[in-house]
This record gives C-alpha cells, structure tokens and sequence, in this order.
C-alpha cells in the first residue's frame, strides 16, 4: 500500500515541480505617457499658441508649476520587463507661443520631428 503510494506522489511531485519551472510569470505590456505620431510632431511649428499645441497633441504629461513656459510630451514603452521604445517631446513658449521645440527620440520606433537650432549642439571650434 505505502509503495504503491509512493509510486504515484513521487513522479506527480517530480511533475508540478517541473513544470513550475518551465513557465515565467505574464509581463504586461506597459505604455505610459503621451504618444506622438511622426505626422503630430510635423504639425507642431514655432510661434504656435498653447491651446493649438493642446488641440493637435492633448495636454502635456508633465507641466511644472515652477517652469510654466516648458511643456513635456514623454512617451514609454515596455514590453516583457524590456524598453521597447520612449520619446520625449518638450516645447518651451514664450509668453503664450512656441519659442523652441526639443525632439528627443529613442527605440525602434522613432519618430521623425522637429528639432530647432537652438536645440542642435554646436560646431566646436578650430583648435590653433
């Protein structure tokens, strides 16, 4: 009696522990922010107002109370615990029109935008 128990809980034990291990926990896919659109970021130009800014691309994901001349837009996504891709879009207004845009993009799925020249770094300078 106590073999025959022993035969059928031993190989049922081996199985559950085997098969614990062959399974990973779910991973969900994770998309925080704002995502902009290549033809969203084309549409954003120099001199627009703050509520055409909010009518093409919603309102900014973070709007700093300290800095309220400077919008972010950031984008970030996971999937299965890795970054797949993440964007970061931020305008800066003077007074209540777009005075410079920052288009900072990253992963695979990048996103062609605008970038003003304020933003590009500068040419270094001759050595002598």
């Amino acid at each position: 009696m106590f073999k025959k128990f022993i035969l059928i809980a031993f190989p049922a034990i081996l199985l559950a522990f085997g098969g614990c291990s062959s399974f990973y926990p779910y991973k969900m896919e994770i998309r925080q922010g704002n995502y902009i659109s290549p033809e969203m970021s084309k549409k954003i130009k120099l001199g627009m107002s703050r509520q055409q800014v909010t009518s093409i691309l919603g309102s900014p994901l973070v709007s700093d109370v300290f800095h309220a001349n400077r919008w972010d837009y950031i984008y970030r996504f996971e999937e299965k615990g890795k970054l797949v891709a993440q964007q970061r879009l931020t305008l800066f207004f003077d007074g209540d029109f777009v005075s410079r845009i920052e288009d900072r993009l990253a992963g695979e799925n990048n996103v062609s935008g605008n970038q003003s020249s304020a933003t590009k770094p500068a040419d270094p300078a001759p050595a002598k």
